[in-house]
């Protein structure tokens, strides 16, 4: 059967993704980490009770999304479970990825 030339982008759009998977493409060497530097200092900075500034606001608002949090406009019926969840998926990166944690 041969497929009509309009579906040819649509067959290309979908196989080339699929093939990088299946080569291993899109992966990392080396061990991949969720927090940065900054947000390991950030986030040891907010759990020694520094005051709260507008960067640490931030920084732990972009280590919650990285977790999967992202506050929606409006109402949210999965609030607070979802912000919950994310900050136990952040504490355990920071356990593990953070120098600072290792070394209390």
């Amino acid at each position: 059967m041969k497929n009509p030339p309009h579906l040819w982008p649509i067959l290309l759009a979908l196989t080339l993704p699929l093939a990088g998977c299946a080569t291993g493409g899109g992966t990392q060497t080396g061990a991949h980490t969720h927090l940065s530097a900054t947000q390991c200092s950030d986030l040891t900075a907010v759990r020694n009770g520094a005051p709260t500034t507008r960067e640490l606001n931030k920084s732990e608002l972009a280590a919650l999304g990285e977790a999967g949090y992202h506050p929606a406009l409006g109402f949210d019926p999965y609030y607070p479970a979802n912000l919950q969840a994310a900050q136990r998926q952040v504490d355990l990166w920071y356990q593990a990825e953070c120098p600072q944690a290792q070394s209390h």
